[in-house]
This record gives structure tokens, sequence and C-alpha cells, in this order.
């Protein structure tokens, strides 16, 4: 494979879905389908792995000029991670890692001090972020109330003949448990950061 890594051009959209999507269906987001590829309203590494000419692998990140306006951490200048992404078909072959590599170059001759990246409750894409040296910061629960049973006395519409059917949530609070027992689709959603430089 001679795969190389460039910065995304507005022409790569397609294939930058495509992977996205592919990428996304056997993970917690296989529902989570862009019709078109962000812009971000900060400055921004977007980053895609080629094979000849077809994307296999994609990172953005969008990092701060003010510490706290895009990632959590307050007290330095980061970048938050909103896309990764390696084309099933193209995995454990160090894709990922080269993205990242690259993206991390880029944001340190920036001046960029921390990455942060939120990532649901797969195994293995945590364990990949911990083998890439970030560090789990906090977490949530995304919740997602599916008609029936699960809205009832949970969510409650005050517009007359409007019904909720499907919601999703955040749950901020202490008792993960019992969220967890009264819903049949939660998700854990966690908080994962690395230090590029003190």
């Amino acid at each position: 494979m001679m795969m190389h890594i460039r910065p995304y051009e507005n022409k790569d959209e397609t294939g930058w879905l495509r992977c996205r999507v592919l990428a996304f269906l056997d993970t917690a987001y296989y529902d989570h389908v862009l019709k078109e590829k962000e812009r971000y309203s900060n400055p921004s590494i977007e980053l895609v792995a080629l094979d000849d000419e077809e994307i296999v692998g994609l990172i953005d990140i969008e990092f701060e000029t003010t510490p706290g306006s895009v990632c959590s951490n307050r007290s330095q200048v980061g970048g938050m991670i909103w896309h990764i992404a390696v084309h099933p078909d193209y995995r454990r072959r160090g894709i990922g890692h080269s993205l990242l590599v690259e993206a991390i170059d880029r944001a340190q001759k920036l001046g960029i001090q921390h990455l942060e990246a939120w990532t649901r409750d797969d195994p293995w894409v945590q364990d990949w972020y911990l083998r890439m040296g970030f560090t789990w910061v906090e977490s949530y629960l995304q919740v997602y109330m599916d008609g029936g049973k699960e809205l009832k006395g949970s969510i409650e519409s005050r517009i007359p003949q409007l019904y909720p059917v499907h919601v999703f949530a955040h749950y901020t609070g202490e008792d993960k448990a019992n969220i967890g027992e009264r819903f049949s689709r939660v998700h854990e959603t966690n908080l994962y950061r690395l230090i590029l430089q003190q």
C-alpha cells in the first residue's frame, strides 16, 4: 500500500464522508451520519490519508485561540479532535497512528499545548487512545430514549399535539447505574487528553 497523508481539500468531501461512515458502522457511533463535512469557526488541522486516490483515513482537529473556547481545559490552548477514522478495510496498518503523529507535529508548530477527544464506550477505541499516550479525564452518559415506556415519565411535551418519539439526551449526574438500567441504549462518553507541551 502506497499511503500518503496530505491536507484535506474541498474535492475530498465525498470520499471523506464515505470513509467516516464506513469507519463508524461497527462502533457505538454507527448512526452518527453526516451528509456534509463540518466546517470550523476556529483554525483547524484537517488531514486525509490516501491509498492511491482513495481516502482511507482522516483526522480533523479544531484548535483554540483562547483557552477553554473549544476544549474543557481552560489553562492551556488546546485542540479538539472532532473526527478520526480509518476505513475498515485498512485498519491495523498504522494509519490512525500516522495521522495522529502528523497532526501532533502540525499542532506543536502552531503552539497547541494539548489535544482532547471525546469518544464513546468502544473498548478498542478507548485502548487506542491510551496506547497513543492520552489519559482519561472524565465521562458522562449519552442516552437514547425510544418511544413508549422509555419516554413515559422522562420526557413530556408542553406543546399541544406534539409527542416525542425518540430523544437523545446527556446525563451528567452521579447515578449512572440507574440510568443504564432504565434505558436500553446508553453510552458512556469519555474525554481523553494528550499533553503536547507544558
